[in-house]
């Protein structure tokens, strides 16, 4: 018996000693989540979560005389839908004082299964066994590791003189959700495509029925990225809005791994994961922006970065951080701690150059100061250390936060202009030689040079707009031999001297000479009284708006989606829902479509088309895919996937 003791107790002090040591807390803390990730649908956290709502939010939403949304009205809406709004839209102020965790919960309560709103599915199946053939494949973001966002005439059948053959062959309706973001990815003749109600499709490619579904616990963000490991295996890599990585067997559709690629509490993904040679590139990227709008926010501790995970396993390889830990620096105007540095979020898509052994993103603004030299920066890492090889920041001290659009004492002194490059780098193969080229929210494009020394980075750069903080060039430009490809999303703002300039431009890649532009333009007459607030402010904004009256007409008509461009043709979609092919040598729109309207989809469901933003135009075959619907900004909402194909 007294051996049985002095054993326990050397166990428990070597359990306890174990337990204190970071790496086997950072363990614990994975694993666990990962496991309550994977089976939360079993646990009771709707429970934790109705009891946090009956303490914090009932007295409101449960009372008729307060005119809030009910909670049978608030259990229609996505998890990730709730979420903005408690992490930064109109319910931010009310729900400061809880913990992301909190919130958590209690949007999973509000969401719950909602097994009745998949009803539909059984009706939808595909009646026979499906063709699971590996062949052909788009498998990523850029449509390749150097992001061209290109397609050649060995993936596409459709051309010039057959594009105004396009016809809407079949669509598909996401119920719970208004933004459509995540970019699918073809594998043979399924499609697979992620919502932000956490469900992921596979459907058959050619009629839209479908083969099979599953369920994450929050929305799927970024595109599906497909990778092939040298053992031949597939698999399907997504990350969600708890930016949580996850790798899933294509063909069962089972997690293999999963693994948070959190930083910080306000971590996002909003690009997508590169793969090259078994190993993932996850951009990092963070909501603070926003969350810095709200008064009582402490602004700001967050940063952007790239954390490299092992594509069989999901191991931590490594990670690079945009900015050092952010440290007090004072006060701001109203007496708040303020910290700093912060932000240089990323959220472009990692470009790979396999002949240097280097990955290239680009960065966006500081939050707080002090400012960086990371900031609206391209950045060069060594693709196996993540060491900093280079790095070429194109607008120095530009530090900026949601409060400037409502002057919150969170906005610097000085404030920048918010000139992020969220457009992925590409590398272009020029006159025997490379360059990369890079999109800014500035409206300006810059070639670089690979190598060499800084003072011979630059090659050209050439100005297509002003931007804004929601202008400029957003998503993705494209590439197609020595023409670049560049969209333009400039609004309408009350600045002064500022011109939009919205439109399509093709750029000659040795000079930057402006071969030809197309300007794009509202084709209805805007009510102005109504217009959106600006960016980010138009998502705290409580007023109602007329869904009628914002379809009508919409106030954003910009190109800010990512385009894809093939040999003859140049697809890009609107903000106003509009969606286009244009000539590559002339720029003469060739075939359009208005997806801003009401959807009798296929599988079923009433949907309803909107603003065309984030996800690029997936082309094979025959057949022009296309997402419809994105709300952020007081863009058009909608929720369909348009499948449209040229005639036999």
């Amino acid at each position: 018996m007294k051996k049985r003791i002095i054993v326990f107790i050397i166990v428990a002090v070597g359990l306890a000693a174990a337990l204190s040591r970071a790496p086997v807390q950072t363990w614990l803390v994975q694993h666990g989540e990962a496991w309550v990730l994977r089976n939360a649908e079993h646990l009771p956290l709707a429970r934790a979560g109705e009891y946090l709502f009956d303490k914090h939010c009932a007295s409101c939403h449960d009372n008729p005389t307060m005119h809030a949304p009910t909670r049978e009205a608030l259990s229609r809406l996505a998890k990730e839908d709730l979420m903005i709004a408690m992490e930064f839209g109109k319910m931010q102020p009310m729900a400061a004082h809880l913990s992301k965790q909190k919130r958590g919960l209690i949007a999973h309560y509000l969401a719950g299964s909602a097994t009745n709103q998949y009803d539909w599915i059984a009706d939808a199946m595909c009646e026979q066994s499906q063709n699971t053939s590996a062949s052909p494949i788009l498998a990523s973001w850029g449509l390749g590791p150097e992001n061209r966002r290109f397609i050649s005439s060995k993936q596409t059948l459709i051309d010039a003189n057959n594009v105004g053959d396009l016809s809407l062959a079949w669509s598909f309706a996401f119920p719970r959700v208004s933004d459509m973001r995540s970019q699918p990815a073809v594998i043979g003749d399924r499609l697979f495509v992620g919502d932000k109600a956490g469900k992921l499709f596979v459907l058959n490619r050619h009629s839209g029925c479908v083969i099979a579904h599953t369920k994450m616990i929050s929305g799927i963000r970024s595109a599906i990225t497909v990778a092939t490991l040298s053992d031949s295996r597939q698999l399907l890599v997504f990350a969600d809005s708890l930016a949580t990585v996850y790798a899933l067997d294509p063909n069962t559709l089972d997690i293999v791994w999963q693994r948070s690629a959190r930083l910080n509490n306000y971590s996002v993904i909003s690009g997508s994961i590169s793969y090259h040679d078994d190993r993932l590139y996850v951009p990092i990227s963070l909501f603070e922006v926003a969350a810095a709008g709200s008064p009582s926010h402490i602004c700001c501790t967050s940063h952007g970065g790239v954390m490299a995970l092992a594509a069989d396993s999901g191991d931590k390889l490594w990670t690079w951080h945009a900015s050092r830990d952010a440290i007090l620096q004072g006060k701001n105007r109203v007496g708040q701690d303020r910290y700093g540095p912060s932000g240089a979020a990323v959220w472009s898509t990692p470009t790979i150059d396999v002949q240097r052994n280097r990955l290239y993103i680009g960065t966006g603004e500081n939050l707080s100061a002090p400012a960086t030299d990371t900031s609206d920066a391209v950045i060069a890492l060594d693709l196996d250390s993540g060491d900093l090889v280079w790095k070429f920041q194109a607008t120095a001290g530009d530090i900026w936060n949601a409060a400037c659009l409502n002057g919150g004492a969170n906005c610097p002194d000085n404030p920048g202009q918010d000139f992020d490059f969220g457009a992925s780098i590409i590398i272009a193969d020029f006159d025997g030689r490379q360059l990369l080229l890079a999109g800014q929210k500035s409206g300006e494009v810059f070639a670089l040079n690979p190598d060499g020394n800084d003072k011979q980075r630059v090659v050209w750069r050439k100005r297509l707009s002003q931007g804004t903080s929601n202008g400029g060039i957003h998503w993705g430009m494209a590439l197609a031999g020595d023409s670049l490809y560049v969209p333009i999303a400039d609004p309408e703002r009350e600045v002064a001297g500022y011109t939009p300039k919205p439109g399509l431009y093709a750029l000659n890649v040795s000079d930057g000479d402006v071969l030809w532009g197309h300007a794009v333009k509202r084709n209805c007459d805007f009510d102005y009284s109504k217009r959106p607030l600006v960016g980010l402010e138009n998502n705290r904004s409580a007023s109602k708006v007329d869904p009628a009256e914002l379809y009508r007409c919409s106030f954003y008509y910009g190109l800010s989606s990512a385009i894809t461009v093939s040999d003859e043709l140049v697809f890009s979609g609107g903000l106003d829902g509009t969606m286009r092919v244009f000539d590559r040598a002339s720029g003469k729109v060739l075939w359009t479509d208005n997806t801003a309207v009401p959807v009798n989809a296929s599988n079923g469901l009433a949907g309803h088309g909107g603003a065309i933003d984030v996800a690029g135009q997936i082309v094979v075959g025959e057949w022009l895919y296309v997402l419809s619907g994105y709300s952020m900004f007081g863009q058009l909402p909608g929720n369909v996937l348009l499948a449209y194909k040229i005639k036999n």
